[in-house]
């Protein structure tokens, strides 16, 4: 078994305009000192890191790596959150999603997907050159708007949605095979790929591609009503990335899953820091060290109640109590012995 790795931190959610949160060199020092071991680098936000200057430049990669070793840390992933959600873009998000893009791509949703589509080619070759061996997307979404139809659906709809989606990503994931990296899509509400049937959908149209693995975040399926332990048993093989995120689900009278167009403080369900939800850390901690989940422990803080930089010291302490680490032999190996065979066909009544 593997022990998991950790504790890390997502740096999207932190990422600002002033200090220590608006550079790599500052931003490495907090996260050190509340001690972080590795952190996930969002690839589009240029005060932290230069996406293309990295898929062009080894010798910019041993810095940004250098930089991050000057504070006992490493990058656990790249992040193109933002620029893989552009790869597919149903019309009615266009405006919504436009501010994703590069300024010289807005308002024209052909050059926007084309862009998004060279920013993952540029992922795939950053973090190779960064030593990487995964990476965390979004897929995108066609089929998204017509989830809960009203009219019903067309025959073939979500069929046609689909196979659009896997067209697109197939020769994003080559280039990442390619490279030597697994794509890993955070399955979340918003996104064609938000549950495990949807994955499959997708994973079924693109013959099963070894590169189109998975972020497993338990947030998002507290939120759908998912089990979220009973995931790990299907999907163990294709986990390769873990965002540790609380969640808490408390429907009214009133209000369920959809949450009825509510701010999140008022929502049933909302994200939590990390302890004060309702996600059964113990048991995900365990399951992902039973199946030799290879990754690390990735704290993603969104809150609506806490203050994040109170979070993420909390969220430190709390995924480095949960890491297990694992058993180098059984428990009761002290009252085994060596094969005996004549023993043992004894014990079992064979002559």
């Amino acid at each position: 078994m593997k022990t998991i790795k950790g504790p890390a931190i997502f740096l999207a959610q932190f990422a600002g305009d002033t200090a220590p949160f608006n550079s790599l060199p500052a931003i490495a020092r907090w996260v050190s000192g509340l001690g972080y071991k590795g952190v996930q680098i969002p690839s589009w936000d240029a005060r932290l890191f230069d996406l293309k200057k990295a898929a062009e430049s080894k010798t910019y990669c041993e810095e940004v790596k250098g930089t991050l070793a000057e504070h006992g840390l490493e990058i656990t992933e790249l992040s193109t959150h933002l620029q893989g959600q552009l790869v597919a873009v149903h019309p009615a998000y266009d405006t919504g999603f436009d501010g994703f893009a590069a300024p010289e791509v807005r308002g024209n949703p052909a050059l926007r997907q084309q862009w998004a589509v060279e920013q993952m080619m540029l992922a795939a070759q950053a973090s190779a050159n960064l030593g990487l061996v995964a990476h965390v997307t979004f897929s995108g979404a066609l089929a998204w708007p017509y989830l809960y139809s009203w009219p019903p659906r067309p025959a073939g709809l979500i069929e046609s949605a689909f196979d659009e989606l896997a067209k697109r990503w197939r020769p994003i994931l080559d280039a990442f095979d390619h490279a030597g990296v697994d794509v890993c899509y955070e399955v979340h509400p918003g996104e064609d790929l938000h549950d495990g049937v949807s994955y499959e959908m997708f994973l079924d149209r693109v013959q099963g591609h070894k590169r189109a693995c998975l972020l497993y975040d338990p947030s998002h399926f507290v939120l759908q009503q998912l089990n979220y332990l009973d995931y790990i048993d299907y999907y163990h093989d294709r986990i390769k990335i873990f965002h540790v995120k609380d969640a808490e689900f408390n429907p009214t009278g009133k209000q369920g899953v959809y949450g009825g167009y509510q701010p999140w403080l008022q929502r049933a369900g909302r994200f939590r820091s990390l302890g004060d939800g309702q996600v059964d850390f113990t048991g995900i901690f365990s399951k992902l060290a039973q199946y030799d989940y290879p990754g690390w422990a990735v704290l993603e803080w969104e809150c609506c109640i806490k203050h994040p930089e109170d979070g993420a010291r909390e969220g430190a302490a709390f995924i480095r109590d949960h890491i297990i680490r694992v058993a180098e032999r059984a428990f009761d190996d002290f009252a085994g012995g060596n094969v005996d065979t004549a023993a043992n066909k004894k014990m079992l009544g064979i002559a």
